[in-house]
């Protein structure tokens, strides 16, 4: 039994997300003169939010923040390059402020974030930034702000707007399931509209088994559906995850992606290794991403055909 639950948590950290990344880490200690320029910098971040959670939440009543605020977020950088291609480099920046005052459904959010994977809510394997695809910042990225509402554990509603004064709103339904005591399996979908791609929805899928308590197999679907794509575009991903320890994790996976419209559904395939773990105690995180991938179909050509390497660094707070 204890062998099947060490399974089910290792598969549980390897399928966290954004959010649950961001939401395990406590406030950071304050500065003082003995810290360093890392601590100080993490922890001025986290009092300027801290700081905007507790003036929002004084106009909604005289609740102290200490009854049951909090924030959290991360902060992250990656460098990346395809063969081929300019080297290119990303920024990420994502906070949630729960307030006492406000309902205790409600919360904020706001941040940086690639624009259209934002509004689909794309799972993170699949965005571009972990695909090592290179982003116009311009007019890729993309300031956002919002609020959310969690009617239940596994519902939530979201509403925001983005650069441009752009509205963009989320209905989410996430659900999963022990079967047994080393697999697990997760789904999520979401409805989403914006002005742009009108309504829509993404679909994602995780399955994982856990062979031993530090190996696991995870297998993972996703697809989106809207006025902007062409048919169903899908992903589609399988991997061995290995934990070594002390956060650190190492993986390979086999990836394939492609949509439904066209002549050619599947319009890129690849392989992906990557490597994570704590750089600095165990809210700053350094990622190694080695990558080849071989365009298919209509997107078939040599000479995007290739390397990619990808150097990611996150702070937690």
């Amino acid at each position: 039994m204890r062998r099947g639950l060490a399974s089910c948590v290792l598969l549980g950290y390897l399928a966290s997300g954004w959010a649950a990344g961001a939401g395990e880490q406590g406030a950071p200690q304050s500065a003082g003169s003995g810290l360093s320029i890392l601590d100080r910098s993490r922890s001025m971040v986290h009092d300027f939010t801290e700081g905007v959670a507790r003036h929002v939440d004084g106009w909604f009543g005289d609740k102290p923040f200490e009854q049951g605020g909090s924030v959290s977020g991360r902060i992250g950088f990656k460098f990346l390059t395809r063969q081929h291609e300019s080297p290119d480099a990303s920024f990420r920046f994502g906070a949630k402020l729960d307030m006492p005052n406000v309902k205790e459904q409600t919360y904020l959010f706001f941040g940086q974030e690639n624009e259209r994977e934002l509004v689909i809510d794309q799972p993170e394997p699949f965005t571009r930034r972990e695909l090592l695809l290179a982003e116009d910042r311009k007019q890729d990225q993309t300031f956002f702000a919002g609020v959310g509402y969690a009617l239940r554990d596994n519902i939530d509603f979201r509403a925001g707007l983005r650069s441009g004064i752009k509205p963009y709103a989320q209905a989410r339904y996430k659900k999963g399931w022990a079967l047994g005591e080393r697999n697990h399996f997760d789904f999520r979908e979401t409805l989403f509209w914006n002005r742009k791609d009108g309504v829509g929805s993404t679909t994602a899928l995780s399955f994982g088994h856990g062979f031993t308590r530090s190996l696991a197999f995870r297998w993972q679907l996703a697809g989106t559906i809207s006025d902007e794509t062409d048919g169903l575009a899908w992903s589609n991903s399988m991997g061995i995850f290995k934990s070594l320890g002390d956060q650190r994790i190492v993986s390979l996976e086999a990836l394939i992606g492609g949509a439904t419209a066209g002549s050619d559904n599947v319009s890129e395939t690849g392989i992906r290794a990557v490597w994570k773990q704590p750089v600095y105690r165990d809210w700053t995180l350094v990622e190694v991403s080695l990558g080849h991938f071989w365009p298919q179909g209509d997107a078939k050509d040599e000479n995007r055909r290739g390397w990619a390497l990808g150097v990611g660094f996150e702070i937690l707070f």
